[in-house]
């Protein structure tokens, strides 16, 4: 089975407590058990972390490149202005890996300053807006793009 590594962000760890309205009643937990289901229907290998320390997952994306695993990230927070993680993300698409950003809701619908991501750019696509489901949408989007 092929490996992801489902990298997600500040605060992710906090769903289903932190503003249901906008993220959902699901927990984290919940999200883990689907990824990793949605993943295994695919054929593939979801591996599910979560951090609030960017320095963690700038070094998660340095071992994609070197494990050679694809990822689905939810940068969250840093996906406005983390410098960091962009270059990290980058260094998985130069690679020749697959990387999707996800979101949970869709930053262009929310406050100004979520409408910039500094991932897009190097990413191999993007998709918001459909909570959980933008993570069974990238894992798909992952899979068929290995199919082709």
């Amino acid at each position: 089975m092929t490996h992801v590594l489902v990298l997600n962000g500040p605060n992710l760890g906090r769903l289903g407590v932190r503003e249901p309205e906008i993220y959902g009643a699901a927990s984290f937990a919940d999200l883990v058990a689907a990824a990793e289901r949605w993943g295994r229907e695919l054929g593939l290998e979801a591996e599910v972390r979560q951090t609030d320390d960017e320095s963690e997952i700038v070094g998660w994306l340095h071992e994609a490149v070197d494990a050679r695993a694809h990822v689905v990230l939810n940068p969250a927070a840093f996906t406005h202005y983390s410098y960091a993680l962009r270059d990290a993300a980058a260094q998985v698409t130069t690679s020749g890996l697959l990387l999707v950003e996800v979101h949970l809701s869709n930053p262009a619908a929310r406050e100004s300053f979520r409408h910039h991501s500094v991932v897009s750019g190097v990413a191999t696509g993007t998709v918001a807006g459909f909570g959980f489901d933008s993570y069974r949408l990238a894992l798909s989007a992952v899979a068929a793009r290995l199919q082709a």
